[in-house]
């Protein structure tokens, strides 16, 4: 919105400082500061309202030290990000961006779906909430928009570069020798096409088509692509969606988690709408990215600024309106900027909590079978509790996980040249 207007401002009357909205770093500064701002200020007066309307925290007592410490603490803070989130976005992106608006409506979408998980949660007295298939049918329903979106959108193309042209570096710009356009890139030379490539890391020819594990129909099997991209699609927003409520168990780890996969998504989409810095990492170019750093800045703020309340110990939590609709974001943002084969590495801490329930209820049911009695893997799943039941405290977890996290992304930054 504002930055329709005040390029108008700029067009229409030379209006002073009017241009600066058209830099990108700017508005995501802004977007940063705004959403920072509203989560945290506004964020007070939400959580003063969830108390006095006493919408607290049913706690099942699971023998965890200082858990019932936590009973009556207001949910559905997930309202808190997700508002932060969506008014930075409409005031300072480019609102006619495909990728903005899907990002808008996976927000808004997972938010609803968890807001009704929570909303039966807390007044209806119901502890199970939103039965699990409801909740993979909405999730599957967001993954299937996502995918034909992306599969059938015009505007959805990628770049890649020209084989026969050889470059050379001069200070901070590439131009292309023997071109007599200055300034001249490596894909001014080709076409933008459809493509449902993506991004395999820690491989030197790292670009993966989907269309691939379809050869074997023979002729024409590309125009069959979607058969298998959208299932692909649909499973990896699933997984995330739920690994980020998993994760969401200690007060500070869900969202400083997200907090810095936020950021690195967002080096990745920079890097990829870069032409310069997609041309010196030999990546592919995808034009339009640029703006999901503006809704990378409102993420990283609306992050930051929940975690002022959500820090041990922790005055309101996100509830699942705020962690499936986190998890659903970084999926979507992943699949955008064609990085979701690197969830595994970047998303390792959703990814661990997912695989310790998973692994810890398959072993119970084998050992039952086998022995008559299940065994547990773990102390207790996900693997946080693990290490509760452990003895350690609740903010040496989160600090170490954290720790971990930002392992996983500079990991993550290094496979853009590590191949």
């Amino acid at each position: 919105m504002l930055y329709n207007l005040f390029t108008w401002l700029d067009n229409t009357f030379d209006f002073p400082g009017a241009g600066v909205f058209q830099y990108i770093s700017f508005r995501m500064a802004m977007a940063t500061l705004l959403s920072l701002f509203l989560s945290m200020i506004i964020g007070k007066y939400i959580i003063h309202f969830l108390q006095k309307k006493q919408i607290g925290e049913e706690i099942r007592n699971l023998g965890l030290a200082g858990q019932m410490e936590k009973k009556g603490t207001p949910t559905m803070g997930g309202i808190i990000i997700l508002s932060s989130i969506l008014i930075s976005v409409l005031l300072f992106n480019q609102l006619n961006n495909i990728y903005i608006l899907l990002m808008v409506f996976t927000t808004v979408w997972l938010g609803v779906l968890g807001f009704m998980d929570d909303y039966i949660k807390v007044f209806k007295k119901n502890k199970q909430g939103l039965s699990s298939k409801m909740k993979l049918i909405g999730q599957s329903i967001l993954g299937l928009v996502v995918a034909l979106v992306l599969f059938f959108h015009p505007d959805v193309v990628i770049k890649e570069k020209c084989d026969t042209q050889t470059y050379v570096q001069t200070q901070s710009v590439f131009q292309v020798e023997n071109s007599s356009a200055k300034g001249a890139n490596a894909y001014e030379c080709v076409e933008a096409t459809k493509s449902t490539k993506t991004t395999i890391p820690f491989v030197k020819n790292n670009e993966f088509d989907y269309s691939v594990l379809l050869k074997w129909l023979g002729n024409g099997y590309k125009d069959w692509t979607w058969l298998i991209y959208i299932p692909i699609i649909i499973f990896i927003i699933v997984a995330v969606s739920n690994g980020a409520n998993l994760t969401d168990g200690l007060d500070g780890l869900a969202i400083v988690t997200t907090a810095i996969i936020g950021a690195t998504l967002g080096i990745f989409a920079y890097v990829s709408g870069n032409t310069i810095f997609a041309d010196y990492l030999n990546i592919m170019y995808i034009p339009d990215t640029g703006e999901l750093m503006i809704f990378t800045g409102a993420l990283i703020g609306a992050c930051l600024g929940f975690y002022w309340w959500n820090c041990y110990p922790a005055q309101v939590f996100m509830g699942d309106t705020g962690s499936l609709a986190l998890g659903g974001i970084i999926a979507v943002f992943a699949i955008i900027i064609r990085k979701e084969l690197l969830i595994p590495i970047l998303c390792g801490i959703y990814f661990v909590q997912s695989l310790s329930v998973v692994l810890q209820i398959y072993y119970f049911k084998y050992t039952k079978k086998k022995y008559g009695e299940g065994k547990r893997l773990f102390l207790m799943a996900p693997i946080h509790h693990h290490y509760q039941k452990k003895g350690w405290h609740e903010s040496k977890i989160v600090q170490r996980f954290v720790i971990v996290g930002i392992i996983l992304a500079v990991l993550s930054v290094i496979t853009l040249k590590l191949r």
